[in-house]
């Protein structure tokens, strides 16, 4: 639970510091992906920040490019600081999610009783 907690303050102040900056930037502020809840653009652009340029290149070809942050235009426009922060968060968010859902998984299985 001390994952959970400190991906949830990582997720704040990655908000804060660094989509909150993008988002007043036009010609940036299109480029952020869909964002289907509050918030889902910060996870857009933490996992566009994220992955691997031959990963990138795969979705610029998909015909689903429009629902992920573009990594290019974000690259173009954030500081070293943006992107370490970026996956800082990103792989406390990835590891700390699979660890609920794994410990769930094994409490269903009885492993904890």
């Amino acid at each position: 639970m001390l994952g959970v907690f400190i991906t949830c303050i990582l997720f704040v102040l990655f908000g804060q510091l660094t989509v909150r900056k993008l988002r007043k930037k036009p010609e940036v502020k299109d480029k952020l992906g869909i964002e289907f809840a509050s918030g889902w653009d910060i996870l857009n652009v933490a996992s566009a920040l994220c992955r691997p340029k031959w990963m990138d290149n795969r979705y610029k070809k998909s015909r689903l490019s429009g629902l992920a942050a573009n990594a290019e235009v974000l690259y173009q426009h954030t500081t070293l600081f943006d992107r370490i922060l970026a996956r800082i968060f990103w792989y406390s968010y990835v590891m700390s999610g699979s660890g609920l859902i794994l410990m769930l998984i094994l409490n269903l299985l009885g492993v904890f009783d």
